[in-house]
């Protein structure tokens, strides 16, 4: 059985809710789109139906299934999968997502109904020998008619992080560590990681000079990297050398220091937003802040009181 990555789809599906703009260029550099970046973009409900799967003792459970992202610029709908390995059934799944999807949008008459399929392709995280680089899906009908709908598979170890800044691909940022997931559990060098991991952050910190980039855009997409970072690390020795480049330097300059502090805000509320998606108590909450940010009990407990409030 291949390992849960909570963490992976934790960071997928927070930026999609936050910051979804974000998402244009994947869609234009994915799919040969040309919208503009103040493009009004829509995502969609992506739940709603259930699918029967056998457990491990043989019987039947009914589970709901979520895709990653669905969303929709002007009459045109997008389905992103977001996969940290390759599963054999993801063909079969995104068949599934795209004809619920399209029904949701389908027009009908008496005797007739035309079903508009979504655009569709699978983002792959990391890369095996197995790693397909296409996925299709075809409909057979009774009458022998078939329609196939090809797309191209987006394979991020393919991505240079100079393509991924140039084409602004800044979902893309936080993910990129894990090609060297390898490198970083072993006991060899990773300057080569911190090298990168340096080159993103100075970009990140350009485009924000510049006006691309909003400080919650900014502050969230290096809160995100560390996310993965301390996913990877899972507390190795590599992890707070690792967790640094994003979140400040040794000797800070006053604009460092408040750049650190503001992406520490924005770690520890993302962390507590998740914790309580997920009913963890504030204990736990607590104790993940510190390990994962490395703030102290009260400094966790000053953002757990400012943005841990319980929904009414």
């Amino acid at each position: 059985m291949q390992k849960k990555t909570p963490d992976y789809d934790n960071v997928f599906k927070t930026m999609k809710s936050r910051h979804k703009r974000l998402f244009i260029p994947v869609i234009n550099i994915t799919f040969g789109k040309n919208y503009p970046l103040d493009t009004e973009i829509s995502v969609l409900p992506s739940e709603g139906y259930l699918t029967k799967n056998e457990t491990t003792d043989g019987s039947v459970e009914i589970e709901e299934q979520i895709s990653d992202l669905l969303l929709r610029i002007g009459n045109e709908t997008y389905l992103l999968e977001c996969q940290s390995y390759q599963d054999n059934s993801m063909a079969i799944r995104i068949a599934e997502y795209a004809f619920i999807t399209a029904r949701q949008s389908a027009l009908w008459d008496i005797g007739h109904a035309v079903i508009p399929m979504p655009a569709f392709t699978i983002i792959y995280i990391k890369r095996s020998d197995n790693t397909p680089p296409k996925t299709s899906v075809t409909f057979t009908f009774p009458d022998g008619q078939t329609v196939t709908y090809e797309s191209d598979n987006v394979i991020l170890e393919q991505f240079s992080k100079e393509s991924i800044v140039e084409n602004r691909l800044f979902p893309y940022i936080p993910f990129y560590v894990a090609r060297y997931e390898k490198e970083i559990l072993a006991k060899g060098g990773i300057d080569h990681v911190i090298s990168d991991l340096t080159y993103f952050r100075d970009e990140l910190l350009r485009l924000r000079e510049a006006g691309e980039l909003s400080d919650a855009e900014l502050i969230d997409l290096m809160g995100f990297v560390n996310t993965i970072i301390t996913h990877i690390t899972n507390g190795n020795q590599n992890e707070e050398r690792l967790v640094k480049v994003m979140g400040g330097t040794i000797i800070e300059t006053e604009s460092e220091k408040w750049m650190r502090q503001g992406i520490q805000q924005g770690q520890a509320k993302m962390l507590i937003e998740l914790g309580r998606e997920d009913g963890l108590d504030d204990e736990t909450i607590l104790q993940k802040i510190q390990k994962k940010i490395g703030l102290s009990l009260e400094e966790a407990r000053n953002c757990l009181k400012k943005y841990g409030k319980q929904p009414v």
